[in-house]
């Protein structure tokens, strides 16, 4: 959990261990990201009040640096339109504080029994230009190697499985975010990211718009791959 509230946190730290659940826990956002980053946990209990770093801002680097599973964020009620804000900036959940204990245990536990995927996709994908190794986390474009982020990574591994297919942006949204909430921009901004380091790196532009529907995985050089 990354709150400033020692007492909600000793609270809960008893409550999940009496279900044999582990928590590690932060005071603040600096802390709380390099607890994070240290411990790789599966669900995140995040509250929006921090400080050092407000929660919207350690659940976007959050979101942008790591595919931990899921996000918990809590904070003062707001509404219903806060509560689209929460969860259009990426978390899985909400609650309003006060919270009830038991509820937010319910929560978890149903957040940690959610399978990541319905099938185990392929550790290895090849074509003609790329070669993305999900195990290791690496990217090559004509033998070239590629640094992404998690969610670059996610966009071209999904277009990579469908290659010749038109993916629509709320297919996309689904495919790399995991759900429809985001705003449809972010598919064309990160298409945008992708492009330019492919590009970059090995002159090579994967990426096809369909006006109007969405994009296209078509791989092809746009100049000659530069030695070095």
């Amino acid at each position: 959990m990354i709150g400033d509230d020692p007492g909600q946190r000793r609270s809960l730290r008893t409550l999940l261990e009496s279900v044999e659940i582990e928590m590690v826990e932060a005071d603040d956002g600096r802390a709380g990201l390099k607890a994070f980053y240290a411990a790789q946990p599966d669900v995140v209990v995040l509250d929006l009040e921090l400080p050092e770093a407000d929660g919207f801002e350690v659940l976007a680097t959050i979101r942008e640096l790591s595919d931990v599973p899921s996000v918990v964020l809590c904070g003062p009620h707001g509404g219903d339109m806060e509560r689209v804000r929460v969860l259009r900036a990426g978390a899985d959940d909400c609650l309003s504080k006060p919270f009830s204990r038991p509820e937010l245990l319910a929560r978890i536990e149903a957040l940690l029994r959610r399978p990541r995927a319905e099938t185990q996709p392929a550790a290895v994908l090849t074509d003609e230009f790329v070669h993305i190794d999900r195990v290791r986390h690496r990217v090559e474009v004509l033998g070239v190697e590629v640094a992404l982020t998690p969610t670059e990574f996610r966009m071209l591994a999904t277009f990579a499985e469908h290659p010749g297919r038109v993916l629509g942006h709320s297919q996309l949204l689904e495919m790399v975010w995991g759900n429809g909430i985001r705003e449809r921009d972010e598919v064309k901004l990160y298409v945008s990211y992708l492009r330019r380091k492919l590009e970059q790196a090995a002159s090579v532009n994967p990426i096809e718009t369909v006006r109007g529907v969405g994009y296209r995985y078509r791989p092809r050089r746009t100049g000659p791959l530069q030695s070095g």
